[in-house]
């Protein structure tokens, strides 16, 4: 039987090798059974007419819907989440490269001599030479211990990882948009309020004005009518101002220098929709970071396969072959070639504990990746549990306004009537116009606050749903 070891055995042992990666099983975390504090509003299960994708749809506004539309090609944060991902899936393509032959080819014509004081130097042999050759190779490493396997695994993971990130950052603008456009839409509400209390405080302070003219009532409730008015004027200046801003900044998400960017002033709120919530357990497969999260994990525990082949010596197929002479035109002539093939070994005998420490880095970044992930899907049933409670407790909190805002409307009409006819003096007014307006601008407030909650429930569950869920 021949003692040498033939190529082909090594390709067969690589065919079989072995993966030094722990077995991966997901990181555990016992799901919730159901959420609490479950509503109308909120309905516990995906009916199969939710919207899918697009998810702020459910609104029904025409410009929220436009706007949206916009953050896929005008923001800056998306764009550089997606040149991110086509990195990773880059790198994850040049990883794969080495589970295939390397091959290259290297040419070269020199004129050389060679020093008179060259150490060692033979007496033969000429002092000038020429060198041509051309030579052309082929290395394939023997996956044997699954060092390159583990690689390619792990760069798929991240680049799965990287998509998740991407559809993240893709969910978290659209929701932060959304929220400032409700914000800006509330602005509008407050503006449309305050600019008819002004209207309706300046009537009044005309009728204190005559009254007091003809000598009816003093001049405080003069400066009373006037103070009011006053205030008024000055809460609707700043309510202007907090739009201008919220308009600021939904011309960056969508990509737009603030100075050239304009929305429309719209004053009528869209109702908060009825949102589906699956099943507490789906959230672990709906949410983007947490399935970015699992994946790092995932590549985590195959870097710790990479980390152990390194114990273990690296086996190479090396072949060459071309061709070489001493200078003319006859290089790929027959008895100018040259050729090698075999095997090669490399094995670190020692290295002052290097490997070990990178194996035990490896298995610490898995397990920081294990309880990221954990950390990160306990966050998510946090936030889903507490958007739960702000959208149903909001939507009391609303019906109780409502009612208040109708007694205020009551108690106001009646102390200008009564005032009218000297009834009552005019801090009773004042006291109940300024209930009336604190009534309906905490009437407008809720509301705001209903759609923003709605949104962070759609950010918390993942986005938008499909008929399973």
């Amino acid at each position: 039987m021949s003692r040498h070891i033939r190529p082909a055995a090594f390709l067969g042992l690589a065919l079989a090798g072995c993966s030094l990666a722990p077995n991966y099983v997901a990181p555990s975390l016992t799901a919730p059974v159901a959420y609490t504090n479950m509503g109308p509003w909120t309905p516990a299960a995906p009916a199969d007419a939710a919207p899918k994708g697009d998810w702020w749809r459910m609104f029904g506004d025409a410009t929220l819907d436009r706007l949206e539309q916009q953050i896929a090609t005008g923001n800056p944060d998306l764009a550089q989440a997606l040149s991110q991902y086509d990195e990773a899936a880059a790198l994850a393509a040049e990883a794969g490269a080495a589970e295939y032959p390397q091959a290259a080819i290297d040419g070269s014509g020199t004129q050389n001599r060679r020093s008179d004081n060259e150490p060692l130097r033979e007496g033969s042999g000429p002092d000038t030479y020429a060198d041509n050759e051309i030579i052309g190779t082929v290395s394939y490493e023997l996956d044997l211990w699954g060092r390159v396997r583990n690689l390619v695994a792990a760069g798929k993971a991240q680049t799965q990882a990287s998509a998740a990130d991407l559809a993240n950052t893709r969910l978290s603008l659209e929701a932060q948009l959304a929220d400032a456009y409700f914000s800006l839409r509330g602005e509008d509400a407050q503006v449309k309020l305050l600019r008819q209390t002004c209207a309706a405080y300046a009537r009044a302070l005309a009728l204190t004005q005559a009254q007091h003219a003809g000598g009816i009532v003093s001049g405080l409730d003069v400066g009373q009518a006037q103070t009011q008015s006053d205030n008024a004027q000055a809460q609707l200046t700043d309510a202007i101002a907090q739009r201008a801003l919220y308009q600021d900044e939904i011309a960056s998400l969508v990509g737009i220098p603030a100075p050239a960017f304009n929305i429309a002033v719209g004053v009528a709120l869209p109702a908060p929709p009825a949102i589906p919530v699956a099943a507490p357990a789906v959230l672990l497969q709906r949410r983007p970071d947490v399935a970015a999260a699992e994946r790092q994990a995932a590549a985590a525990n195959r870097q710790i396969g990479v980390a152990r082949a390194a114990f273990f010596p690296t086996i190479a197929l090396d072949a060459s072959g071309g061709y070489q002479n001493n200078g003319g035109w006859n290089l790929l002539s027959a008895s100018n070639s040259l050729w090698s093939l075999g095997p090669s070994l490399a094995l670190t005998l020692f290295d002052g504990g290097a490997r070990r420490a990178a194996d035990k880095v490896a298995i610490d970044q898995f397990n920081q990746a294990s309880e990221n992930y954990r950390a990160t899907a306990l966050a998510a049933f946090q936030q889903v549990q507490d958007n739960l409670v702000l959208c149903n407790d909001l939507a009391g909190e609303a019906q109780q306004q409502a009612q208040a805002v109708q007694a205020a409307d009551h108690t106001q009409y009646l102390s200008l009537t009564l005032y009218q006819d000297g009834a009552v003096d005019y801090l009773i007014v004042v006291t109940a116009q300024t209930a009336d307006l604190t009534a309906q601008s905490v009437a407008l407030t809720i509301a705001t606050r209903r759609l923003q909650a709605s949104v962070s429930l759609v950010q918390a569950l993942g986005g938008g749903w499909t008929a399973g869920g």
